[in-house]
């Protein structure tokens, strides 16, 4: 029996490092080592029981399973079920504890198993070299940690990317890139543009972004289906980051501390940026950037729907388009909570598969029958209390159809089109309530921000909701990222990740 042991001291809070470790499915976005990895059966990716099929970058393949999960031991254990690698009976455990005397973890990965005589000590290297310092080190780039110091080295101080930016210490314009559109249109109209962010002035903050979320709603600006976006700049609601400096008058947020935002004015999708600071509210330990990046916008979203303009009850019927995307995902796991019935309505078997996965008890997919005949099948005739309609023009009608008397519909997005005209006559037959929310009136002030998201991180910390990052791209690749989400190929969330500047780790 082989045993192999590594530790470290990461200068991160442990909710922070525990925040990444906990995604079982999660290697492929931070250990170099990982290729693919997809978890099997549709199970969640922290899930006791679930088992993350996964391929090196040499092209091995390999199957583990999570066997414990502790979220208040910070502790989990896995095996591998399947290799190419002649590693047998392992069996691994990571722990993580906080340092006493600072904002740092200490981390301890460690694992035993079998290998074939005379492979002992290669294969103990290997797993010690490659997989465990690998990724310390890959988690400290990660979190704008990495020192490049040997696995047991005790960190100086904390870095941030804030204290590695000369740029930020002068007091001068904050260099950086975006991506800008120089007119409407389609996704061939992005460009990379060099930007500076300009110090923050009385009431803004100015922020180094490590992670942008991607929404439909950027596609509207970034063709001009809504005008929010007079070009030449960048498009996108939403994204996080680490606070560089504040203005006059700011005291919610302070230098070196992790912040999010998803509310207008336009112009995210860029490394760094100076905004106002009002709307930008930092973010609790327990919550990663990229979460925040891919969550926030789409979280609110999900509360007010579930929570304001409908207040969904226990045993309520709720049909959610889209159950696989990002709002829907969420939709379907929280109505679940609520103790509503939940229905999913989507164009595939794998996104059906993801949507059951998130809550919801049956999934209508496209067939001989038609969505409304479905529901109804579904509810023996009486129809869905409340309609969640992500589509638009394509599905209007069939939710009309599908609705149960004095239902609610909500329509919230319009994903294949503007709905068009229609007699409000015709909503008199089941007595219709209809709903066409805008964001921006849930989210205009510091205070409704902070009631919605005291309520989503709340959601977020206890598991009623996760967020899945199922598509990462670079920003310069963002207009790859929005001919994806146009296509509808898109599952759970997607982010762009801003390059880290020239001689920094970020």
């Amino acid at each position: 029996m082989v045993k192999v042991q590594r530790s470290t001291v990461i200068d991160a809070p442990v909710a922070e490092v525990w925040a990444i470790l906990r995604d079982f499915n999660g290697h492929d976005r931070w250990h170099p080592a990982v290729a693919r990895s997809r978890v099997d059966g549709g199970l969640r990716s922290e899930q006791v029981g679930a088992v993350r099929n996964f391929s090196l970058t040499g092209g091995e393949h390999l199957r583990e399973q999570l066997l414990t999960l502790s979220d208040k031991e910070r502790h989990l254990r896995y095996a591998i079920v399947e290799s190419e690698i002649p590693l047998h009976n392992y069996v691994a455990e990571v722990k993580l504890k906080p340092v006493t005397d600072g904002d740092r973890t200490f981390w301890s990965w460690s694992s035993r198993f079998e290998t074939p005589p005379g492979q002992e000590d290669e294969l103990a290297e290997l797993v010690a070299k490659d997989v465990y310092e690998a990724g310390f080190e890959a988690i400290r780039q990660r979190l704008g940690r990495g020192e490049r110091a040997s696995a047991t080295a005790r960190p100086a101080q904390r870095q941030t990317p804030v204290a590695s930016s000369a740029p930020a210490a002068s007091g001068g314009a904050l260099p950086g890139i975006a991506m800008t559109i120089a007119r409407h249109g389609g996704p061939e109209e992005f460009r990379r543009t060099e930007i500076s962010a300009a110090p923050p002035g009385p009431g803004q903050v100015r922020l180094r972004q490590s992670a942008v979320g991607v929404n439909f709603i950027d596609v509207y600006c970034r063709s001009g289906y809504f005008d929010l976006l007079t070009p030449p700049g960048p498009p996108g609601m939403e994204a996080a980051g680490t606070v560089v400096d504040v203005g006059p008058g700011v005291t919610h947020l302070r230098p070196g501390q992790r912040a999010a935002y998803a509310c207008p004015p336009v112009g995210a999708y860029a490394s760094v940026r100076t905004l106002d600071a009002a709307l930008v509210i930092p973010l609790p330990e327990g919550i990663d950037l990229e979460t925040a990046a891919a969550g926030l916008l789409k979280g609110i979203s999900a509360e007010f729907l579930l929570h304001r303009v409908h207040k969904l009850q226990a045993g309520e019927t709720a049909l959610i388009y889209a159950p696989a995307g990002g709002v829907g995902r969420i939709l379907c796991q929280w109505a679940k909570h609520l103790g509503a019935r939940v229905i999913g309505a989507t164009s595939s078997e794998e996104k059906a598969r993801i949507a059951r996965a998130a809550g919801a008890q049956h999934v209508i997919l496209p067939g001989p029958k038609s969505l409304e005949e479905q529901v109804m099948e579904l509810t023996e005739g009486r129809g869905a209390d409340v309609i969640y309609d992500a589509v638009g023009r394509d599905s209007f009608a069939h939710s009309l159809g599908a609705l149960a008397p004095c239902g609610h519909l909500i329509s919230f997005g319009q994903a294949s089109g503007d709905i068009g005209s229609w007699d409000i006559g015709s909503l008199a037959e089941r007595s219709v309530t209809l709903s066409r929310p805008n964001y921006g009136h849930y989210t205009d002030t510091p205070e409704k921000i902070a009631a919605i998201t005291e309520r989503l991180f709340d959601a977020l910390a206890r598991r009623i909701v996760t967020v899945e990052i199922d598509q990462r791209y670079p920003l310069t690749e963002a207009a790859a990222a929005h001919r994806a989400l146009e296509a509808r190929e898109t599952t759970g969330s997607t982010i762009l990740i801003p390059d880290s500047p020239q001689g920094e780790t970020a």
